[in-house]
């Protein structure tokens, strides 16, 4: 029986609740978690001068990880979007368009990574609209057959991210419905995780395939994720 650690981890562009911009802090907290597959959102890139504007190149070698990108707009010409950090080989990395007209424009970013053997992982890192009207369109652009529906993905999924959904709507029926979960009150001992200092609401997601195992989940608190960002990285352990 293998096992492995992931995570997901919207970082607020690097800006804390301090508002104060350091990928440093971001990079010591994931430093902490030690996870082997990390799922960031709202990462910003910008190639200058200034190493650290790189957000996702300069926090993968602070932790000494390789980092995918899935540009989803751009902001004063720096990509934004998801990451993906892995210590695990990944062998294809794409990104699907989930965006939906007149909102913000939003990406799926699939990486398929090496699990040892013939094992491979299929992990999604999503992160979906702030709009109820907006996520249920979303949600059916992601449940297709191109994206996590495809006949060579099913089975070996893990799906994670921002998900922006605190009530049981339709992108939480659907997910339940093809997936396991972590739940939030059985395995967090919340069912609050943002924002992190003060937690209002459940915003922040892992699903995963009947495949894998879950034994552990847990909400890092530390002094620093408490401050690193708006939101608390979610960590689980999985067998399989």
């Amino acid at each position: 029986m293998n096992k492995i650690r992931i995570a997901t981890y919207n970082i607020h562009k690097c800006v804390g609740i301090d508002r104060k911009f350091s990928p440093e802090r971001i990079a010591e907290v994931l430093r902490e978690i030690d996870a082997d597959i990390v799922a960031l959102q709202e990462v910003l890139c910008h190639s200058n001068s200034q190493k650290r504007e790189h957000q996702a190149e300069f926090i993968a070698e602070e932790i000494n990880m390789d980092f995918f990108l899935g540009e989803n707009r751009k902001i004063k010409e720096g990509i934004y979007g998801n990451a993906v950090l892995s210590r695990l080989p990944v062998r294809h990395s794409q990104n699907f368009d989930i965006s939906v007209h007149k909102y913000e424009p939003r990406g799926c970013l699939l990486t398929e990574i090496a699990l040892g053997g013939h094992e491979t992982l299929q992990f999604f890192n999503v992160h979906l609209g702030t709009s109820f009207f907006e996520r249920r369109q979303q949600v059916h652009k992601l449940l297709a057959a191109h994206v996590l529906e495809h006949a060579k993905f099913t089975g070996k999924r893990i799906v994670a991210g921002d998900f922006n959904e605190w009530t049981r709507g339709l992108t939480t029926k659907l997910f339940k419905a093809n997936f396991q979960c972590v739940d939030a009150k059985k395995h967090l001992g919340t069912t609050r995780t943002f924002p992190g200092i003060l937690p209002l609401l459940h915003l922040d997601h892992i699903y995963f395939d009947k495949k894998f195992k879950l034994t552990n989940a847990f909400l890092h608190k530390s002094r620093t994720a408490l401050v690193a960002s708006d939101h608390l990285p979610i960590v689980a352990e999985f067998e399989f």
